[in-house]
């Protein structure tokens, strides 16, 4: 497994934290490379407006074009710049940076809040039976080495799915059944809850 790269640029963060640009990562990850017109048609957004977004991610060095996958030269197909690997974000060097402050407090906004909505559609009452939801908790007594460990095989385990998805997405006759999934993890020391020692505030 190769190191991924950092994001450390304030700038870079704000770029990737747009709404409509993070949805076209998204995509590009699980599809993998796409042409603007077809995420258009995927986000349902105008395809000016998909292909700005696309241009400012490549300004950013979030996604690079595809040559090898074009028709003839007009044609521009685009994928993300990770390799498959994904990018590490590294919000005290964002923070560090000139300006990074205010770009590092609103992308924890954002990221909570997203975390938020993701639990609250996993634990819904509302269950589809087409699809799948699910949380796993587990704890571990860990070094940081072992936990260092742990997140690679993790990350290889996501490198072969997220393989496998491309792959699918080369095929849209075999798209039937299919929607974009999202894998939220984390791995840290246990955070206490409220209400118990070291958790905070009691209800």
């Amino acid at each position: 497994m190769t190191d991924r790269p950092s994001i450390t640029d304030p700038r870079v963060l704000r770029a990737f934290a747009h709404p409509v640009r993070s949805r076209i990562l998204e995509e590009l990850n699980a599809r993998g490379p796409q042409r603007s017109a077809d995420l258009a048609r995927l986000l349902d957004l105008p395809a000016n407006q998909v292909s700005f977004h696309v241009r400012n991610l490549a300004g950013y060095g979030l996604v690079e074009e595809a040559p090898e996958l074009a028709r003839d030269r007009r044609d521009r197909v685009w994928r993300a710049a990770d390799g498959g690997d994904g990018f590490r974000l590294d919000l005290e060097a964002v923070a560090a940076a000139p300006g990074g402050t205010a770009v590092a407090a609103a992308w924890r906004g954002r990221a909570g809040a997203r975390a938020h909505r993701a639990v609250d559609a996993a634990y819904s009452a509302a269950r589809d039976p087409a699809v799948l939801r699910s949380i796993t908790e587990a704890t571990f007594l860990l070094t940081k080495d072992e936990a260092s460990a742990l997140e690679g095989e993790l990350t290889e385990v996501l490198h072969k799915w997220t393989a496998r998805s491309r792959a699918a997405g080369d095929e849209p006759a075999e798209d039937a059944g299919r929607s974009v999934y999202a894998l939220l993890q984390i791995l840290q020391p246990r955070v206490p809850d409220e209400g118990e020692p070291g958790g905070g505030a009691e209800g």
